[in-house]
């Protein structure tokens, strides 16, 4: 079988992945010189905690088990099991972490709750006031800059493996092919079209009107901390945010202690992992209104910083980067993905939303199982 997948992205990528593995021919098109969107601009968490009970959490774990595997043969990842702590400050903090451990998955997600002092233990870095922190086990990491490249190396080594950059596919030709922007035609057994937060043009033509928006954030990275960041780290926003969450302890959370009003205005929570290199990723807003700013904003930054280094017990390293990326998230809670058949052997998987990086493996995999690769 040939596979045609359109979009270096995270989502296609692992969709290559897959059809690779199953020992299937694979021509992947993209229309820049690698991916540049949400696939990279991202944490690099493998974020298992906040995913809401049922598919979502199921996918994420079976997700985070592929992580694994692919980690331990593809070192260019930086896979790192390293999960993740949420410091919680007062007693409506601690009421919310208690129910997540009583959810009856926890064991699933791998939760326990923690006293500062055992938090510290887990992560040392953590010198800041906090009472109590919710440890998640199943929680890990990756590099997202690298990932695509390094997953790409090793698709190439298998000789069943064609990446065609700098190509912008314009029309899908009949029920097995499509044709790029050179007027070139790529034909196969199957079409998966993997287009990010690309939703106009192409996919709207194949597909009409998709229930997927997309979504702006920012984020920065720093210099090397100087030391490890043994855990990634969440504050308690996470739980407003996180659908896992959801109990009558998040109401009385809402209702008792309002969000921090640049955190509210701008839909936040802190999620903060170390790099390789050190440096800290850390983030990040949510911003869903069209047309999007052009411009990254301070005020969140700065209420980012102020909450890392409460958590820290002291100043951040210089920033060295900031950000702004858009991902696809489909609007419909139910659904891990969009995934449509838009012509017969011809796919469409997009919005995955802030769970790309979690849940492309699995994504991949579930598109292989049903299109019987």
């Amino acid at each position: 079988m040939k596979v045609i997948v359109v979009g270096a992205g995270v989502v296609g990528t692992m969709h290559a992945w897959h059809a690779v593995e199953r020992g299937h021919e694979v021509v992947h098109i993209e229309r820049e010189a690698e991916a540049r969107g949400a696939s990279l601009r991202n944490f690099g968490q493998i974020w298992v905690s906040g995913r809401a009970g049922g598919e979502e959490l199921d996918t994420a774990l079976r997700a985070r088990e592929l992580w694994e595997a692919i980690g331990a043969r593809v070192p260019g990842l930086g896979f790192r099991a390293i999960g993740s702590l949420t410091p919680v400050r007062n007693a409506l903090e601690l009421a919310v972490a208690e129910a997540a451990v009583a959810r009856p998955d926890a064991a699933a997600r791998g939760y326990k709750l923690l006293t500062a002092d055992e938090a510290r233990a887990a992560n040392p870095a953590l010198r800041g006031t906090f009472e109590a922190a919710l440890w998640c086990e199943r929680d890990a990491a990756v590099e997202p800059r690298p990932a695509q490249l390094a997953l790409r190396e090793a698709l190439l080594a298998t000789g069943r493996y064609t990446f065609l950059p700098n190509r912008e596919v314009r029309d899908v030709v009949g029920e097995d092919a499509v044709r790029d922007d050179r007027g070139e035609v790529h034909r196969g057994d199957a079409v998966v079209l993997c287009t990010g937060a690309a939703l106009s043009g192409l996919v709207r033509e194949v597909a009409g009107e998709i229930p997927v928006r997309r979504v702006r954030l920012q984020m920065m990275q720093t210099d090397p901390l100087g030391e490890a960041l043994t855990t990634s780290v969440a504050d308690a926003d996470s739980f407003r945010y996180y659908p896992a969450y959801a109990s009558g302890a998040l109401d009385s959370l809402q209702a008792a202690q309002p969000q921090d009003p640049t955190a509210a205005a701008h839909r936040m929570q802190l999620l903060m992992v170390q790099r390789l290199d050190g440096g800290l990723t850390i983030g990040d807003t949510h911003e869903y209104e069209h047309p999007f700013a052009f411009d990254t904003l301070e005020d969140p930054y700065e209420h980012l910083t102020r909450v890392v280094e409460s958590f820290l017990g002291r100043p951040l390293p210089r920033i060295r980067r900031r950000w702004a990326g858009v991902y696809a998230q489909c609007v419909d809670t139910g659904r891990v993905v969009h995934r449509q058949r838009v012509r017969d052997g011809v796919w469409l998987v997009t919005g995955p939303g802030g769970r790309g990086m979690t849940c492309s493996p699995a994504i991949g995999e579930t598109t292989a199982n049903e299109l019987g690769w």
